[in-house]
């Protein structure tokens, strides 16, 4: 790999031995991807505050120094964690004083988590605590190389922001964290950018559940690579592409996708594809849409719910807002809850324009920083979930072993205040 004298000096720990130990990382990562080299970055969104066993062992026998070094840089080395060299968020991690009495979560976790708050915002890092950094502030400019983790954050950063980004990992974004470096391999090249799929919709799709749908089904077509979305489309806002992208990279691996005239950086099919012949299109019509929907409703058969979740990715202010108005005048189940999942800074919004008083007067909540999904815990008792996101309709179920409804944010009010199941598509 080539190396500048910048980047040679601070292997050899001409800038401490915090840096030497994430270069140390990086050129093993880059080695193993057959990078040539490295390049600048200066946004990194990755995670160290969130609670393990294994951190909290470290933390109490060594403190978050040594846990940086072994969790976050892959180093057995004692040494202490520099300032972050570049611009670095937080993304979400475990629940928060907020869900004290109401998740079934550790307290010691949350105090965990509070103390790693603590040292890592001293040492510059944002804790912006949500997996959709782009609602919150943290934008990286159009052509930007960046280091983030979080498959729903990077598939937005790469196609809707235009940034560059693969899907990196604890350890490469840590070291990045301190070095403003990253193998220059996959989504940061320009050669690696172009359309691999074509995928041609053939009913209209102009509403937040169509947009799951249509992610879920491009994702299943393109697996790892990049499809290009053609056809009857409406146009799609924040929230859509959101939801869009975040179940693309579920049922595939998407980092990246091309909707030509709507994302910015491939403005045709033609360019989209480099001029290239595009392949032969992946159709998606009526009986596939219905397919989709059969899909991720194929868990549920008890129509009793006793859980409901939305927002994931987390939730914009206006999918909130959305919510009080249909919970406005209404009263939960005593059988069933309802979580909506925010970004902190999101939630005090909604806080002051009176949506999540709304929502507790109806029996929900609003709560920041995690999701049930990541953290592994949902009301005690649940056996029967229903959400309008088709990522935790695909990951929930297998990871507390529940059955899950996919439907509308209205289906899903609708289950919350019934306790029944009464979705269908539509």
């Amino acid at each position: 790999m080539f190396l500048t004298d910048a980047e040679k000096a601070m292997r050899d720990g001409a800038e401490g031995p915090a840096v030497a130990a994430a270069m140390d990382l990086l050129l093993r990562y880059g080695a193993a991807l057959y990078a040539s080299r490295l390049c600048d970055i200066r946004n990194v969104a990755g995670t160290m505050t969130q609670p393990s066993p294994v951190k909290a062992r470290l933390v109490k026998e060594h403190g978050w120094d040594k846990a940086f070094a072994v969790i976050n840089l892959d180093s057995d080395g004692d040494f202490e964690v520099p300032p972050m060299a570049v611009p670095t968020c937080q993304l979400q991690h475990g629940f928060g004083a907020d869900a004290l009495g109401i998740v079934p979560y550790p307290k010691e976790n949350i105090e965990l988590q509070a103390s790693g708050e603590a040292f890592y915002g001293r040492h510059g890092v944002n804790i912006l605590a949500t997996c959709t950094p782009y609602q919150v502030g943290n934008l990286p400019m159009r052509g930007e190389h960046c280091a983030w983790m979080e498959s729903s954050a990077v598939i937005y950063a790469n196609s809707v922001l235009g940034a560059r980004t693969n899907c990196e990992g604890i350890a490469s974004t840590g070291a990045a964290s301190l070095t403003g470096k990253i193998p220059c391999w996959g989504n940061h090249l320009d050669a690696n950018r172009y359309g691999t799929h074509l995928v041609d919709v053939r009913v209209q799709v102009d509403n937040f559940q169509d947009w799951g749908m249509l992610g879920y089904f491009a994702g299943g077509v393109a697996g790892e690579d990049h499809p290009v979305i053609t056809g009857s489309i409406g146009q799609p806002d924040l929230t859509d592409l959101k939801h869009f992208g975040a179940a693309a990279a579920t049922s595939g691996g998407v980092e990246l996708y091309h909707i030509p005239g709507i994302t910015p950086e491939k403005p045709t099919v033609e360019a989209a594809f480099g001029g290239a012949v595009p392949p032969s299109p992946a159709v998606y019509g009526p009986a596939e849409r219905r397919a989709m929907y059969e899909t991720l409703n194929e868990i549920g058969t008890s129509a009793d719910v006793d859980f409901v979740l939305l927002g994931c990715p987390h939730a914009s202010v206006d999918q909130i807002r959305s919510a009080a108005a249909a919970l406005d005048g209404k009263r939960l189940s005593p059988s069933t809850e309802l979580w909506i999942m925010a970004p902190r800074a999101l939630k005090d919004v909604a806080d002051r324009s009176g949506y999540t008083e709304v929502i507790q007067r109806a029996g929900g909540r609003v709560l920041a920083d995690s999701c049930p999904a990541m953290s592994r815990a949902a009301p005690k008792g649940t056996k029967v979930f229903a959400t309008d996101s088709a990522k935790q309709a695909h990951y929930l179920p297998a990871i507390l072993g529940i059955e899950a409804w996919f439907g509308t944010l209205e289906e899903c009010v609708d289950a919350a205040v019934t306790g029944r199941w009464n979705g269908g598509l539509r």
